[in-house]
């Protein structure tokens, strides 16, 4: 597939997963209506972020691979799944449709008289006093690193040729719900810088002071995955017999 209809695919999907998610974060989560507790609540947050990357990995899985997420692909560039020259311009396309995503955002949330678009948090994350729940700066590091080495982890087994094939989606879109439902009292969950990157662009303030983190830390999460997924599940006899075979 040509890299320019594949950086299309993951503008695209990068785009839906922040209108998606972080429209059920803003929209949705609390919303009262006509009737009382029709907010969906941080459970269906996760949910929703879960379907964003589950109903992409099956439109555009055989376009991109579907990462979304430039720790994602960071991690399977590290893997030895994807060629690094490719590597920019994934990312690139994934932080336009990130903010292009939120813009769009902006625009439906504007439509409702009295929303102020900064004071709501418009789905940032943060640390400290930006954390739901004031979880400090080492806290937030760790979790974010350590949940987006795990996703990593789940991607790369979830799209091993050994495992069942026509799954991955469903276990790729699981896994990131889990990794909200854990870390939304957190840091707002992020494990993706991408998704992190659209919002803060229109909160500014501590959100762009501390976006270092949810480059970081994902980065560092998924680079540990992309060593670490080779090692266990590399099957070292299965290469001796085809070099023997050679």
């Amino acid at each position: 597939m040509q890299l320019s209809k594949r950086l299309v695919a993951e503008l695209f999907g990068t785009f839906w997963l922040v209108l998606g998610g972080c429209g059920s974060a803003v929209l949705a989560a609390n919303f009262a209506g006509p009737v009382h507790g029709l907010g969906i609540g941080f459970v269906g947050v996760s949910l929703a972020f879960g379907l964003t990357v589950l109903t992409m990995a099956y439109a555009i899985g055989h376009i991109s691979g579907c990462h979304l997420n430039p720790a994602v692909s960071v991690g399977l560039t590290v893997a030895g799944r994807f060629p690094a020259r490719d590597l920019v311009p994934y990312i690139i396309a994934q932080v336009i449709g990130a903010v292009l995503g939120a813009f769009v955002l902006s625009l439906i949330a504007s439509g409702k008289p009295g929303f102020d678009l900064v004071a709501s948090g418009f789905a940032t994350n943060g640390y400290g006093e930006q954390s739901p729940g004031h979880y400090a700066l080492g806290a937030a590091f760790i979790c974010e690193a350590v949940l987006t080495g795990f996703f990593l982890f789940v991607i790369l087994g979830a799209t091993d040729r050994r495992a069942p094939a026509g799954f991955a989606p469903i276990a790729i879109g699981l896994c990131l719900t889990l990794i909200h439902l854990i870390s939304i009292p957190v840091t707002n969950t992020s494990v993706n810088p991408a998704r992190s990157t659209g919002p803060a662009l229109f909160v500014g303030g501590a959100a762009i002071d501390q976006l270092w983190l949810f480059w970081l830390a994902p980065i560092v999460g998924a680079v540990i995955a992309g060593i670490v997924y080779p090692l266990i599940a590399e099957d070292r006899s299965e290469n001796a017999r085809t070099l023997a075979l050679d």
